[in-house]
């Protein structure tokens, strides 16, 4: 199982060229498998739509019934004990609750977290793949 972040998920299913050679090629192996995203992304990206900081070519409701259908993914459900973990990352974790919400799933399921977010690759309490 691994576990992708918001943008690296955005990233995916719009094809983007900024999804690494290396993460696009775990996310390919792991499509038989489990692609875990955590429910907050799914709030994310409606955040990000709603303050016009992300376009997509299709409405909400569409795009996610798009996104939720690519192979191996799995929407990964904000638990009392995810919440837990979040406000007690070790190491002084930034203040970003999507980030924390995020980190703390792939922390609780022993997954490495795909992403390009630089305060995450520099925290050294979670497997990540760059």
């Amino acid at each position: 199982m691994i576990i992708l972040d918001t943008h690296i998920w955005v990233w995916w299913v719009h094809g983007d060229e900024r999804v690494t050679s290396t993460q696009a090629e775990i996310i390919k192996a792991t499509e038989t498998g489990i692609i875990g995203v955590s429910a907050i992304s799914a709030w994310e990206i409606a955040k990000l739509v709603e303050y016009n900081r992300l376009e997509l070519s299709c409405p909400l409701y569409e795009w996610f019934h798009e996104a939720l259908s690519y192979p191996g993914i799995r929407l990964i459900d904000l638990t009392p004990e995810i919440a837990i973990e979040s406000t007690k990352l070790p190491g002084g974790f930034h203040r970003d609750p999507a980030d924390q919400i995020i980190v703390a799933t792939a922390r609780l399921y022993d997954s490495p977290l795909i992403t390009s977010d630089s305060k995450i690759l520099k925290y050294p309490y979670v497997k990540t793949v760059a």
